[in-house]
């Protein structure tokens, strides 16, 4: 499965528009990647190695996908580190999720959510598709194909999981999901995250008082403190808690508001590993930041935090940081504490419901 190409496109404007090789409209004047974009041969004859290596491991439609997973395991989370192959990436992602055989054991489900099924989200729905990558072309039409995409996979999980029903932040992985693929796999990959296919569900993220969000922000917190104690510090002094700042780390998984080309490859690690590479990406954020946010005051420190210097966001840089910090063991710990302390604040709520009059 190749992705879709921005001139498979309308683009409705009298003005030409600059794309950069994802479809998103450039604004400067001279773009450095436009200076920067023509590759060397020997750049190419190592992109098609490398396409022609995950080629072969996924073999005919994902074929031997599951059997080369099970033989060499090192070997495709080392090459899933180094970025899947851009004209691969959807077939693969559906491949690592699980997703595709949700949708082959569900044929026709997904065109009965869309069609004949109505949602109680569809109106929160058609407001917000317009904030979904507004500076993409593909979602940039008013009611274009991208629009109409978008409503009808957000549309389809809203009925298919009333429980959870539509939250702004899924807006941003169906969005990016369709870049690489067609309505009902994206949608189909949407019930595999939200409903841990491969890895723990994400529904948490998205169910009222967002219990998941709260629970990750809890553990990231005491990993800085753990980690970054001088930052720490810091924050604590400033009054920092990092439901100022991650929170759409972890909804959207870094694909809110970060460069497009950073986001994907976290994406990558994130469905083959789980969530703990959202962590790490955050604390090697943190950490290549450190000196300068130690200094920071309140207001400068808050603006810092939602706005990365471009050497920090580097793929290049930044995520072999993020693969060098550990993570997983400490995550289980806190995990447990913060059931135990949730477990104690319900408790405390109960007795004093009974306690009163």
């Amino acid at each position: 499965m190749e992705n879709k190409r921005v001139d498979d496109h309308e683009i409705q404007t009298t003005v030409p528009v600059r794309v950069d090789r994802f479809g998103f409209v450039k604004h400067e004047q001279n773009p450095p990647e436009a200076l920067m974009s023509s590759k060397s041969a020997s750049e190419y004859e190592r992109e098609e190695r490398r396409i022609r290596k995950w080629r072969k491991m996924i073999g005919v439609g994902g074929s031997d996908w599951k059997h080369y997973v099970r033989r060499k395991p090192h070997v495709v989370k080392r090459r899933i580190r180094k970025g899947i192959p851009d004209c691969l990436r959807g077939l693969v992602w559906q491949l690592i999720s699980g997703s595709r055989d949700l949708l082959l054991m569900n044929p026709g489900v997904y065109e009965q959510l869309v069609i004949y099924e109505t949602s109680a989200s569809e109106l929160d729905i058609i407001r917000d598709i317009s904030r979904t990558f507004p500076s993409h072309v593909f979602f940039q039409q008013r009611h274009g194909p991208g629009q109409r995409s978008l409503y009808n996979v957000l549309k389809a999980y809203s009925v298919f999981d009333r429980d959870v029903g539509y939250v702004q932040g899924m807006g941003f992985i169906a969005g990016l999901l369709l870049l690489y693929m067609s309505e009902e796999d994206a949608f189909w990959l949407l019930v595999a995250l939200l409903k841990g296919a491969v890895h723990s569900p994400m529904e948490g993220l998205y169910l009222a008082g967002l219990p998941l969000v709260q629970q990750y922000l809890f553990q990231f917190d005491h990993l800085v403190k753990e980690q970054l104690p001088k930052l720490g510090e810091h924050f604590a002094q400033e009054m920092i808690n990092p439901s100022m700042y991650a929170s759409q780390w972890f909804i959207t998984v870094f694909s809110y508001s970060f460069p497009f080309h950073l986001a994907i490859r976290i994406w990558d690690v994130f469905l083959y590993e789980g969530v703990k590479i959202v962590f790490k990406v955050g604390l090697a954020l943190l950490k290549y930041c450190h000196d300068d946010l130690v200094k920071l005051p309140f207001e400068k420190l808050i603006h810092g935090l939602r706005n990365f210097p471009e050497d920090a966001l580097n793929p290049d840089v930044l995520l072999p940081l993020a693969y060098s910090i550990k993570v997983s063991k400490s995550l289980e710990d806190l995990k447990q504490e913060y059931e135990k302390q949730t477990a104690k604040t319900v408790e405390g709520l109960v007795k004093q419901e009974k306690q009163q009059p």
